[in-house]
Parts: structure tokens; C-alpha cells; sequence
């Protein structure tokens, strides 16, 4: 699948904003602590990677009723659905400017991965840092994506191929909107 930006300058995968609000101290702070033990780029963006796959609780794995949407919140809390994971990881991955984008799946409903595109690299790789659990192998790899689950077109299901600078407002309007996570679960999109 060839991955298309929806917005032609790179640096708009460098910005913050309400969501990947990576200027925030506790996104800055999270960013130098995982900087320190990373002597380069794809050193520090695997190892954002695992420490959001990793320490962030999918809400749903634990029965977290909470809802999560900005980075921040969920580096604080340390707990969100796939689209706030993934607000978290690009906000630290752009906190140490790298380039990351916003990207999705459609199976029962819209899932939420990044795409990061690292120094020297000339393609985007997406990587999907949900969380693992029994028969969830998600793994940041640049050689091919691992992502926690393959779509199957004989079952409806896509992958998108837009990369965006900011999450699709359908996605942010039902986290922002949700009065807790089982709300959550009924107005989730469909479709983008």
C-alpha cells in the first residue's frame, strides 16, 4: 500500500496541538527521560514506541472506564484506546522531531495507528502501539510492519492509506465527546 500525506510540508507532522500537545512539560519530560538511553533517532523512536505499547494500558484490555484523548492525559493517566496511544506516541516522537503521522484501519470499527518517518528514511512505516495480549504481537519494526491486527478485505475491513498531521476529526470528536469508555464504545466511527 502506498501511504499518501494529507498535507504536502513535513512540518506539519512536527506540530503540536490540542491532542499531540507535545510541548506540554509531562510529554517533554517522558521525551528526555526515554532520550537519555537512546544514542540516536531509531533508537529513541523504538524505544517510544515500547514504553507507549508497554506502560499505557489499553483501557479495554483493563476495564478502564476512562477516556483519554490529549498526549498528556495519557502519559498522566497512562491509559487510553488505540487512538489516544497514538496521540501519545506521535507527540513524543515530534517532541524530539521526528516526523509523525497519524493513520487508520477500518475493522468493526476505526482503529488507530502512526506512521513515523525517520532521518535519512525516505518512506513512512506505520506501527501500532496498542498493546500486546494474547494473540496481539504488535512490534516496531522498519523492515515490514507487524501491526496488532492484518485487515482482511474479504471482511470489509482497510486499511487507509492517508497519513494525517492531525487526528481525523470524526476520531477526536467521539473521544472528546465520550462521557466514559463504554459511551465510548457505541459512537466510535464506523468509517472515516
Amino acid at each position: 500500500m502506498r501511504l499518501m500525506q494529507n498535507s504536502p510540508d513535513i512540518s506539519a507532522y512536527l506540530a503540536a496541538s490540542a491532542a499531540i500537545d507535545h510541548d506540554h512539560p509531562d510529554v517533554r519530560a517522558a521525551a528526555a527521560a526515554l532520550a537519555a538511553d537512546a544514542p540516536d533517532a531509531y533508537a529513541y523512536a523504538e524505544a517510544a514506541f515500547t514504553f507507549v505499547r508497554d506502560t499505557i494500558a489499553h483501557s479495554a484490555d483493563t476495564g478502564d472506564p476512562r477516556v483519554t484523548w490529549r498526549a498528556s492525559d495519557v502519559l498522566a493517566r497512562r491509559t487510553g484506546i488505540c487512538h489516544a496511544k497514538a496521540h501519545a506516541l506521535a507527540a513524543l516522537l515530534r517532541a524530539r522531531s521526528i516526523p509523525a503521522a497519524l493513520c487508520y484501519q477500518r475493522f468493526e470499527v476505526v482503529h488507530g495507528l502512526v506512521a513515523v518517518r525517520l532521518p535519512g528514511a525516505e518512506r513512512w512505516v506505520r506501527q501500532d502501539p496498542r498493546g500486546n495480549k494474547p494473540g496481539v504481537d504488535a512490534q516496531f519494526r522498519l523492515d515490514r510492519e507487524q501491526l496488532a491486527f492484518p485487515v482482511r478485505p474479504e471482511c470489509n475491513e482497510l486499511d487507509y492509506p492517508v497519513l494525517f498531521a492531525e487526528p481525523h476529526p470524526v476520531v477526536l470528536q467521539c473521544l472528546r465527546e465520550a462521557v466514559d469508555r463504554p459511551h465510548l464504545w457505541q459512537t466510535l466511527p464506523t468509517d472515516l
